[in-house]
Parts: structure tokens; sequence; C-alpha cells
């Protein structure tokens, strides 16, 4: 990627910075430094430009280290929800097969005339198809 070079204005010296931030973005940080230098300043005015240069890199760094820790929370969470997600999945297509089953299960029932015949739970409807897949097995073997 291209570096760009920026002219930035830290508490009245100038500095030359390279990187591959956009002007947009270095303008926003240094507003922002030149910022909380003033506010450092203000609350303690006999504080040297150095003294206030690293309060201010103490403050960034444990801001820092509060957002990587978001972070990672965030991504244990994202984590969390992804295998939640397919779980969730994982549920809905075996109550598909279980729907599918009771189906066939009542068809097979209305074929041998058990209109009114009730399936209490999916156990019963495999129970259903089962014997009825055996039925079906027995005559091809005995037509053979």
């Amino acid at each position: 990627m291209a570096q760009n070079r920026y002219k930035a204005t830290v508490a009245g010296q100038t500095y030359t910075i390279i990187g591959q931030e956009t002007k947009q973005h270095m303008d926003m940080v240094l507003a922002l430094v030149n910022e909380q230098l003033n506010e450092i300043k203000d609350l303690s005015p006999e504080i040297t430009a150095e003294k206030a240069a690293i309060l201010l890199a103490i403050n960034a760094v444990s801001d820092q280290v509060k957002k990587q820790e978001e972070l990672l929370q965030l991504k244990k969470h994202q984590a969390d929800l992804k295998r939640r997600a397919a779980r969730s999945v994982e549920l809905e297509n075996k109550i598909k097969k279980i729907e599918a089953i009771e189906a066939e299960a009542k068809s097979i029932m209305q074929q041998n005339g058990q209109n009114n015949a009730q399936i209490r739970n999916h156990v019963e409807a495999q129970q259903v198809v089962n014997e009825n897949r055996k039925r079906e097995i027995q005559k091809r073997a005995a037509n053979k």
C-alpha cells in the first residue's frame, strides 16, 4: 500500500508522519491529541510538554487495552452466536425430518384404511414407516 506523508502540528511542534492512513483520519487523530494535551495542561498548568505527552500516551494505551479486551469479548460472543445458529439449523433439520416421517406414516395409515388412527409421537411414526418398509421388502423377496 502507498505511504502517505503528513505534516502534523502537535502542541505547537511540527512533525512529518509517514503512514497509510488517509488525511481525514490523521486530521481527526491530531485534533484528538491536541485536545487531550490541552485538557491535561488545563488540569495541571505546571506540567511540562514531555510529561503531558507521557500521560497522554498512558491514557491512549489504557484505552487501547480496554478496546482490545472488548474486541476479544465480542469475538467470543460472536463465536457463541455462530455455534447457537448452527445448532438451531441442526434442530430445524431434525424437526423437518420428523415431520416428513410423520407425514409418511399418516399416508401409510391412510393407504391401509386406518384414517382415524392417531400417531402420538415421532417414535410411533417411525415404527409405522419401518413396519411398512419391512412388509415391502418381504413382498419383494416373496416375488423373486
